[in-house]
């Protein structure tokens, strides 16, 4: 795929560090890239496959107060449209005998390597309904404007966390959740049937 369109954009007076003082989406410069929820990077509509450029992108890719995403080069910079987040955490790897010492760490699409603790927590709305899915996150980084910059959890690695899961507790909570450098995470409310299991948890 040629990116020679892209490359010779104009680059425009308004950057990142502009955008907080601008109150027209509009006025701020956009680029044509898009991101889908399955982690595939679109130019112009049409999937990059290179991934040794993806990964380049990948590494100017920041974001701004309003949670917008950026494309920033040392040239130039511009919002980039992310139907959910940017990256996708494909394999699990983990290390350790017992559960509270256990480290788990996750590729993502783009080969970035992060393992779970407090610096990269993992993120989810867990306190739901049993029977109601959830989508847990792990925060990779901040960007600029101290929004996060996450990767979605895919199936396969969920299904292998779910695996690891244990009863734990949060906030007086009975939940199931997995341990990571010596933090617990939860993933889900835990199911009524395991309630007893917890209450020594709990306390």
């Amino acid at each position: 795929m040629s990116i020679e369109p892209y490359e010779t954009l104009a680059p425009s007076p308004i950057g990142l560090d502009d955008a907080a003082l601008c109150d027209d989406e509009a006025a701020l410069p956009h680029l044509p890239f898009h991101i889908q929820r399955d982690g595939t990077w679109l130019y112009r509509g049409t999937p990059i496959r290179r991934k040794a450029m993806l990964c380049l992108f990948a590494s100017c890719l920041d974001r701004d107060q309003q949670g917008r995403y950026w494309l920033q080069t040392p040239t130039e910079a511009g919002i980039i449209g992310v139907e959910d987040v940017p990256f996708l955490a494909v394999e699990l790897d983990f290390k350790g005998c017992s559960q509270r010492d256990q480290t788990l760490c996750l590729r993502t699409n783009l080969d970035e390597v992060f393992c779970i603790g407090e610096d990269h927590p993992l993120l989810c709305e867990w306190d739901r309904p049993a029977d109601v899915a959830t989508v847990p996150y792990i925060h990779m980084r901040a960007g600029t404007g101290g929004q996060p910059i996450m990767a979605r959890i895919s199936r396969a690695v969920l299904f292998e966390l779910a695996a690891l899961a244990v009863p734990g507790c949060v906030a007086g909570e009975p939940c199931l959740g997995v341990w990571s450098r010596g933090m617990f995470f939860p993933l889900s409310r835990l199911p009524e049937e395991g309630c007893a299991e917890a209450e020594g948890v709990c306390g």
